[in-house]
């Protein structure tokens, strides 16, 4: 399906929002030049094109036609696949969203966001119905009647209770069947993810994973859309933030069980990564020093406000 009528971008609502929206037909070739995880739950559907997205340790081949279901907190980035132009919308909505649903509807509702395989292939007869939903919603966001906002909202209702229903109906999704490449950097990165407070060098990984550091290096890039430092930096930051926004630890003890062996690199990371310093983040979060606040969390967010630039998401 192509959406000839409407501009290349459209914005719905922002992100501090409990629910919002963003279009884009981009053109060229794309990948994301930022890399986060955000508390926000995501359903993102691809009109036209073909996407490589990485989601937790795996990589997936994103056809027309899919649903891309993105847990809260899940690292992620997408990328390209040499083939130009793609048509993409994202629907983000926070954990508080649901917060008025009872407990039985907010657990059919963030059921799909869990279960192992994040990619949802509609068929036929789905992806008419999927996309007669986002066409509507999306030509009512161009256009801008008076209730266009309920409209959206409805809409959007509609998509949560029509992949829940789906889900259920499926009774799982099935298995993505990764190339012996993907598993074997999909085994690369659940290694990182468990030791992450351990030395984690490229060298030690090729040794220890049967691969040349050379072809490690090319191939983890290709992969997942991140450098290997720069997915080891990620996870540690990303775990430092927990530990600031959970625990009363010094910012040192944190940077150790962090898996960070110097407090000056781990200063340097954390804020090139979240846009704050350690203990800004930490009082931004929870600003009577001891618990309460969240805060969505996206990496190179800040960063990337303060250096004037427009975030990327996708």
């Amino acid at each position: 399906m192509s959406l000839p009528h409407l501009p290349n971008l459209l914005r719905f609502g922002e992100n501090k929002d409990p629910f919002h929206v963003e279009f884009d037909r981009r053109t060229g070739h794309f990948s994301m030049a930022t890399n986060h995880y955000h508390s926000d739950y995501e359903i993102y559907y691809l009109f036209n094109g073909e996407r490589n997205y990485f989601i937790k340790d795996s990589a997936y081949h994103v056809h027309p036609g899919d649903l891309v279901l993105i847990d809260s907190n899940a690292v992620h980035k997408t990328s390209d696949l040499g083939v130009a132009n793609h048509e993409r919308v994202v629907l983000y909505f926070t954990p508080s969203y649901f917060d008025g649903y009872s407990p039985e509807e907010r657990e059919l509702l963030l059921a799909p966001f869990s279960q192992g395989n994040p990619l949802m292939s509609l068929n036929l007869q789905e992806r008419m119905q999927v996309e007669d939903l986002l066409a509507s919603l999306l030509t009512e966001l161009n256009e801008q009647p008076p209730g266009y906002w309920l409209h959206i909202h409805h809409m959007a209702g509609e998509l949560l209770l029509f992949t829940a229903r789906s889900f259920c109906k499926r009774g799982a999704l099935p298995d993505y069947e990764p190339t012996p490449v993907q598993r074997k950097i999909s085994d690369i990165v659940r290694h990182i993810n468990l030791h992450f407070n351990e030395p984690l060098e490229l060298n030690d990984l090729a040794r220890q994973f049967f691969i040349s550091k050379s072809h490690l290096s090319r191939v983890f890039k290709e992969v997942t859309g991140f450098g290997f430092a720069e997915y080891v930096n990620i996870t540690r930051v990303k775990e430092a933030e927990r530990l600031l926004r959970e625990t009363d630890y010094s910012v040192t003890l944190v940077s150790e069980l962090a898996g960070f062996d110097n407090i000056s690199h781990f200063g340097k990371m954390f804020k090139r990564l979240s846009g704050l310093t350690p203990r800004a983040y930490r009082m931004l979060d929870r600003p009577d020093g001891r618990g309460g606040k969240k805060t969505k969390r996206v990496v190179s967010r800040k960063a990337s406000d303060k250096l004037g630039q427009p975030p990327e998401r996708e």
